[in-house]
């Protein structure tokens, strides 16, 4: 495994032939979470190895989370599936061809991610494909339009192709789960902030991709402590779970969020930058439009540039919009131009 080169192996072991892999060559791909795991508990938020076997049910849907030897895969050993996601979520928009064994870089990874590139940091790279190629999920949750009750790794198999003279890896190959995979195919993720991988704290980390899942574009989401509890997958007790939310409101670490406590135990997320005339409401733009803007900017983020549009409206004065879609449509025809 390890020295081979990739004309001599693929994940599967044997010579790739064409298409059977997906170079991750794409530089500056726009982070991309798979909606799924941004709703649903399936990492560890320890720091330490983690072997217990979780069980999580919510709205009819149903997952048990099963560790190996290792633990299970934690909130940030999920960076490897964004970067993976991401990659292939950029080759999608561009129209290039994609599968769900990729060919990556592990310096290009670390970069990405927001990591070291330290010995050290390549050893604990290995450590987590170890984890999440050995945890193992049996789960209803719907992706792709599809509800299958199914077992499976979040990774089917990782093997490095290509080690340094002092055994560090530099390329690796890496197979998603079909899971992951069709949710991707089937555009079931959502564009993350660079700044979500500087966020070091796990707990940090879940509650942004809780946020980010629930609040959206929305000007504000608010959630009892209980249900938070609970869609986060923290195994703090509820006083401790409660005491960690105050520190984090105090600090205000999330990227587009604000938290803030209300009565009943509730806590409210609110964006962070954006400031919504009352009397005024932001322009509600169509799937049509949005398709019209991929057109014209093949490879291109649209809800980022739907984004850009609406702030570039307020400072123009929120004004009064007849036909929205057109405004935006023609507004992206001028910055290709």
């Amino acid at each position: 495994m390890a020295g081979q080169t990739m004309g001599q192996m693929s994940a599967g072991g044997s010579a790739p032939q064409a298409g059977d892999f997906f170079l991750c060559d794409i530089f500056d791909a726009i982070p991309k979470n798979d909606l799924a795991s941004m709703e649903h508990p399936l990492f560890s938020l320890g720091t330490r190895p983690d072997r217990r076997i979780l069980n999580y049910e919510h709205n009819g849907a149903e997952i048990t989370v099963v560790p190996s030897v290792k633990g299970l895969a934690t909130i940030h050993d999920k960076d490897i599936l964004i970067f993976c996601i991401s990659q292939l979520m950029a080759a999608v928009n561009a129209g290039r061809q994609v599968s769900r064994t990729l060919h990556l870089t592990a310096h290009d990874l670390l970069v990405a991610t927001n990591r070291e590139t330290s010995g050290d940091a390549y050893r604990r790279l290995r450590e987590a494909f170890e984890r999440l190629a050995g945890t193992r999920i049996t789960t209803n949750i719907v992706t792709g339009g599809q509800e299958v009750t199914s077992g499976f790794g979040l990774i089917e198999s990782w093997e490095i192709v290509r080690k340094a003279r002092g055994g560090r890896m530099v390329n690796v190959v890496v197979t998603l789960s079909e899971w992951i995979y069709r949710a991707v195919l089937s555009k079931s993720v959502l564009t993350l902030s660079r700044d979500y991988f500087r966020l070091r704290k796990p707990l940090e980390r879940r509650i942004y991709e809780l946020a980010r899942k629930h609040c959206g574009r929305q000007d504000s989401w608010q959630i009892s402590v209980e249900t938070l509890l609970k869609k986060s997958g923290s195994a703090s007790p509820r006083r401790v779970f409660r005491k960690m939310l105050r520190d984090m409101i105090a600090a205000q670490p999330l990227p587009d969020y604000a938290l803030e406590e209300r009565p009943g135990d509730i806590i409210r997320f609110s964006q962070k930058h954006e400031v919504v005339d009352p009397t005024q409401r932001p322009p509600v733009l169509s799937e049509e439009a949005l398709e019209a803007a991929r057109a014209l900017m093949p490879g291109a983020d649209v809800y980022a540039l739907e984004a850009e549009w609406r702030a570039m409206w307020r400072r123009s004065g929120s004004p009064r919009l007849r036909k929205a879609d057109a405004a935006f449509v023609g507004w992206v025809r001028k910055r290709i131009e």
